[in-house]
């Protein structure tokens, strides 16, 4: 079996996006972008402190081409300091056997706005009468409910989320925001996300919570919406603003019914009026805001009488 080399940085909530960004281009499957200073038993979201401090990870296999995608990593960061303070990276081997466990016993039960309760497969939790469950094991894919642009689409959905809604997931990761959907009452639920790895998991994780049959996971992005018939009620999109910026180009609101909602999360506050000026120029009526520490999340609505280019 191979080894990898994983790549950590102490970030705060304003240089994440940017260093994620950075380590993305280099990193195998991803990242994962965790919360400091939560203790292992705490999983009652009242008790888990505001997101100061995050450390960012991402994975490199351990080859003959490691030493160039670091030097090329190392170059990146430096530029990067001249124009913001930026930590130094630290890395270890972590042996293939171990990688999938590595992370586990950290991650513990948690609770997200009222009803919803995220619990890893290899935990047991009594559950309240009022609890939503979702048993998840996301695998390589983002999306554990841990992060705070996570747990502010989840804290969304409990509210606008209605019966007979066509729910569409745009970077579905884990699957864990189409489960939640599908969990308080959406019809259908589709869940798209360019890596072939999240779309498995997404429908693994969607079998173990009894919702395989409201949810479709595919390979996909916004072009593949764009270019079929499908129109959603509500559009839950959880990815970098840069991202979300480019999408604003790509006629975004018509994927959405006239009166449907979309959601945009992975947002530090200091991008906020950018990405709601993009969406207003896309066609999208802002609603709302929601915060949690540095990140924001803004809901919008597409007006009933937008009908040009239908």
């Amino acid at each position: 079996m191979s080894n990898w080399i994983e790549v950590s940085l102490r970030v705060d909530g304003e240089s994440a996006e940017a260093l994620a960004e950075v380590l993305g281009r280099f990193a195998h499957q991803g990242l994962s972008l965790e919360q400091d200073g939560i203790a292992p038993d705490t999983w009652d979201e009242d008790e888990v402190p505001p997101a100061e401090n995050l450390t960012l990870r991402a994975y490199f296999l351990d080859d003959d081409d490691f030493p160039d995608k670091k030097s090329e990593l190392e170059a990146a960061l430096g530029h990067m300091r001249l124009m913001y303070p930026m930590p130094k990276p630290n890395y270890s081997v972590v042996r293939e056997e171990d990688w999938a466990e590595a992370w586990k016993a950290h991650y513990q039960p948690l609770r997200v706005g009222k009803r919803l309760l995220i619990r890893p497969l290899w935990t047991d939790v009594d559950l309240e009468q009022k609890d939503i469950e979702i048993a998840l094991d996301p695998g390589m894919a983002f999306g554990t409910g841990t992060h705070p642009t996570t747990q502010l689409c989840l804290e969304a959905l409990e509210t606008m989320t209605e019966p007979a809604m066509d729910v569409l997931d745009l970077g579905s990761g884990s699957g864990i925001l189409a489960i939640a959907a599908a969990k308080l009452g959406a019809r259908k639920v589709l869940a798209l996300d360019i890596d072939p790895i999240a779309v498995r998991a997404t429908r693994e994780n969607a079998a173990r919570n009894g919702v395989a049959h409201q949810i479709v996971a595919e390979q996909g992005s916004l072009e593949t919406v764009l270019s079929s018939a499908r129109r959603f009620d509500l559009l839950l999109v959880n990815i970098l603003a840069r991202i979300i910026l480019e999408m604003t180009g790509s006629r975004l609101s018509q994927i959405l019914r006239p009166g449907g909602i979309a959601v945009f999360s992975g947002i530090i506050a200091s991008q906020a009026d950018e990405v709601e000026a993009g969406l207003r120029r896309a066609g999208l009526t802002p609603i709302a805001r929601r915060n949690k520490g540095d990140w924001v999340l803004i809901e919008t609505r597409r007006p009933l009488d937008q009908t040009a280019g239908e």
